[in-house]
């Protein structure tokens, strides 16, 4: 062989490298569509309509006093009273017995970080750190590693029961379950077919309207964005604290949503703040070293929130302008127990405040700058902006021709989330082309919607026999 030719043979083969942990081989084997598609023998996607509620179900209204444990005795009142104020309000309250109603449907066993609450009111719109605004999953306490089909199945269900408190009809709300799956599998064929880094960043907010054919939300998302643009926290700062004779602030009292808190506790919260900033990315710490700590409040938030431990901490720069975090207390997912009846490992979380902000990140094409966890007198905390743009789109006011679109905008926004964690041809090739998942979901959906009335409807009656105390209104 001539020396050209040898140079050529040399130049034809690859460069053999070591395998390199944490890359894919080269060549890969098996085909990932080609995987997700034979799971279809097993679990048939027609089966995903079955919802089997057996006797030993936890009646509803024990299930609601069981996740008042551990939560701040005289605050769970508020809390039933947020759930008993409709069956959509229930369902927000109550992921834990609908985890335990789905760990007994049937599952792929395909895995991806998911957030565990993905129902149609935790979408919402956020400040990035150019001021624009996102708009994604934005809430992340029942984040794990689990089934994809939780979070697709509470969506649906959550539309049903949001669509039938607008005043939809069935047929509607029966569609914007159907549709929210229909745009979850196309829009996960489409990151299937996307080169990865392009998957990875795909559906760019100003696109996603069209991605989903979402043209009659644009008034509301508009709308929302407006509002979003000035909610912040230097409005919440205005409203909410008072000058001090130092010439900083302190947050005013108002009951029972905002209150101040002993001067001890104060200073829990503002030390834990020193172990919070080595959980941020060093590039972050000049921006909080140019803020001084001047107040803490404890504040309400939430409707399944209600009742853990959250503080907001009032910032001041040399200006005298605010910026909020807020310290809310990270409890174990609801979800874990019934994980583990799944037959899935579920291993103990290292922090719960790190479990929820490694979660969001992973899910998130965008997160808060400032997003992180600490410690605060033994118990696990995440830490945020407070009011940072925030605003959000409220599926029970959506006029019956928005539920369409809204449904599948979301759905859109779940596929992109977990397909960061799980790879998208694997589950684009279980959910496949046709309609068959989209039918099945959308009959568990309304199902689960009918199931949730009947479960609202036993609050209700526990409330007016004083089993349960509530308050409402608050």
């Amino acid at each position: 062989m001539t020396e050209v030719g040898v140079e050529a043979v040399v130049a034809a083969e690859a460069r053999r490298l070591p395998r390199v942990s944490g890359f894919a081989e080269w060549p890969g084997g098996g085909t990932p569509k080609e995987e997700g598609k034979s799971l279809r023998k097993r679990v048939p996607r027609s089966a995903h309509a079955l919802l089997d509620l057996d006797a030993s179900r936890p009646d509803a209204v024990a299930a609601v006093e069981e996740s008042n444990r551990g939560r701040i005795p005289e605050l769970t009142p508020i809390r039933v009273g947020r759930m008993a104020a409709t069956p959509f309000a229930f369902l927000r309250g109550s992921a834990g017995l609908m985890a335990y109603d789905l760990a007994r449907t049937p599952m792929t066993r395909m895995r991806a970080q998911i957030c565990g609450d993905a129902h149609a009111g935790n979408f919402g719109l956020y400040g990035d750190a150019r001021g624009g605004l996102v708009i994604d999953l934005n809430d992340f306490d029942e984040t794990l590693h689990g089934p994809w089909e939780w979070d697709l199945k509470r969506l649906a269900a959550s539309l049903v029961l949001a669509g039938r408190e607008a005043g939809a009809d069935e047929d509607t709300c029966r569609r914007a379950a159907h549709d929210a799956v229909g745009a979850y599998r196309r829009t996960m064929r489409l990151l299937a077919k996307l080169p990865v880094l392009d998957a990875w960043n795909a559906i760019a907010d100003e696109e996603l309207v069209s991605h989903t054919d979402a043209h009659d939300l644009l008034g509301t998302l508009e709308r929302v964005q407006e509002k979003a643009r000035a909610n912040t926290s230097g409005r919440f700062a205005a409203k909410s604290t008072e000058p001090t004779e130092d010439g900083g602030r302190r947050f005013v009292d108002a009951p029972p949503v905002l209150r101040r808190v002993p001067d001890t506790e104060a200073a829990a919260v503002a030390t834990a703040l020193e172990s919070y900033v080595t959980t941020l990315s060093e590039d972050r710490l000049p921006l909080l070293a140019r803020h001084a700590v001047h107040d803490v409040a404890f504040r309400i938030v939430g409707t399944g929130s209600v009742g853990a431990r959250s503080y907001v901490v009032l910032l001041l720069d040399h200006r005298g302008e605010s910026l909020v975090l807020q310290v809310k207390e990270a409890r174990p997912s609801t979800l874990v127990p019934h994980l583990l009846t799944a037959g899935f490992e579920a291993p103990a979380a290292e922090h719960e405040g790190r479990r929820v902000v490694l979660g969001q990140k992973r899910m998130q094409v965008v997160s808060d700058i400032l997003l992180g966890w600490t410690t605060v007198d033994g118990r696990p905390f995440q830490v945020r902006q407070f009011r940072n743009r925030k605003g959000s789109v409220d599926p029970v006011a959506l006029a019956a021709d928005q539920m369409d679109d809204y449904a599948r905008m979301t759905g859109a926004l779940l596929a992109r989330a977990h397909s960061h964690s799980a790879d998208p041809r694997l589950i684009a090739g279980y959910c496949g082309k046709s309609e068959e998942l989209d039918e099945a979901t959308a009959t568990f959906a309304v199902a689960y919607a009918d199931r949730t009335e009947a479960d609202h409807a036993a609050l209700l009656a526990a409330v007016r026999a004083g089993r349960i105390a509530a308050e409402v209104g608050v």
